[in-house]
């Protein structure tokens, strides 16, 4: 596989190294771009083994990563005018905090790749440099036991390498720190709105059809008024989940992802129903609201979850113990609001 990064090499002990660029090219940003909107993001891959940054020598340091391109790249742009080897493992196109969570960063890859890639050979020094994120799939005591090589955790974000490394390998208390800002949210949006759309491709036009059902106009007429407001209420829902929750997720109300999921789906089913103009005015307007404010939530609180990987304040015991409380309940109300919703609709 071409890697157009790659502008050289380096002999070293074992053979040729490949020598990467620091600098990101119209291609990796339109690479990057892609995977963000969930286009070959199992692709987006680098192969596994030791690269070399700049002319780095026996003594250099030994940075480790995944196989995932942005993690990849996130490593080597922050590099510059730094000698330094890298070593990538196979986590399957994942990236380092996530491939920690399944496994493939973790001890039996780590070591199995020192030795492929013959490190022992390329150094005269013992150590490596791994991501503070990738600390729960590594054992570092058998790392060390099984390979000589001592495990050193570098900060969390790649930016802080050069200050890092400049500092002894030592880091501050902010390097060890995990945060989840805006622009992070918001870099996490497009891959799942993707996701939601294709789910939403799927729903929505049986909704537009069956908003055509019951009511005094003519089934074409019915379609194009009930039936495309029914559409723009499952687009509310998607809105709120996948768009507004992560945007304002500091803000919003509980702890739980499905809770301020839900909290979002209900303050814009209220404004949902206003535009709509609904009203209870009569039995059939009444339960089509009801059916709307348990829809819009509960799609919104579902949607809202799909986040919690990505945050820095849940764990997997907490994860799956909302899935446990929150799938059910989102599933009742869902099925209830839709059966209101059709109920409305004949007696309309």
């Amino acid at each position: 596989m071409r890697q157009p990064f790659v502008i050289g090499s380096l002999g070293t002990a074992i053979g040729r190294v490949p020598q990467i660029s620091t600098a990101l090219d119209w291609k990796d940003h339109w690479g990057a771009f892609k995977v963000r909107w969930a286009v070959g993001r199992m692709r987006y891959t680098v192969i596994p083994g030791l690269y070399a940054v700049g002319n780095p020598d026996n003594s250099s340091p030994i940075l480790v990563t995944a196989n995932y391109k942005l993690s990849f790249d996130k490593l080597r742009t922050a590099l510059p005018g730094r000698n330094v080897w890298i070593l990538v493992l196979d986590t399957n196109g994942i990236n380092v905090w996530c491939a920690a969570g399944k496994g493939t960063f973790g001890t039996v890859e780590l070591t199995t790749r020192i030795e492929s890639s013959r490190l022992a050979e390329v150094v005269s020094h013992r150590k490596l440099i791994l991501p503070q994120l990738g600390a729960p799939g590594v054992s570092a005591h058998n790392v060390k036991r099984l390979t000589g090589f001592q495990v050193v955790y570098g900060p969390i974000k790649a930016a802080d390498l050069p200050a890092f490394l400049d500092a002894g390998w030592r880091a501050t208390p902010a390097m060890r720190l995990k945060t989840f800002p805006l622009s992070e949210r918001i870099a996490l949006i497009p891959v799942e709105l993707v996701a939601a759309l294709k789910a939403f491709a799927l729903i929505a036009p049986i909704f537009l059809l069956l908003g055509g059902v019951g009511g005094p106009h003519e089934y074409w007429d019915s379609v194009l008024s009930h039936g495309s407001f029914a559409v723009l209420g499952l687009s509310t829902a998607l809105l709120a989940g996948v768009i507004v929750a992560p945007l304002l997720l500091p803000l919003l109300p509980g702890r739980a992802f499905s809770l301020k999921g839900a909290s979002v789906g209900l303050f814009l089913a209220l404004l949902y129903t206003i535009y709509h103009g609904l009203h209870f005015g009569s039995p059939a307007a009444g339960l089509e609201i009801l059916g709307w404010f348990l829809i819009i939530p509960a799609i919104s609180a579902y949607l809202a979850m799909n986040f919690t990987g990505a945050s820095t304040y849940t764990s997997l015991s907490g994860v799956k113990k909302e899935m446990r409380w929150a799938l059910p309940i989102q599933a009742v109300a869902g099925i209830a609001g839709f059966g209101l919703w059709i109920v409305s609709r004949l007696m309309a």
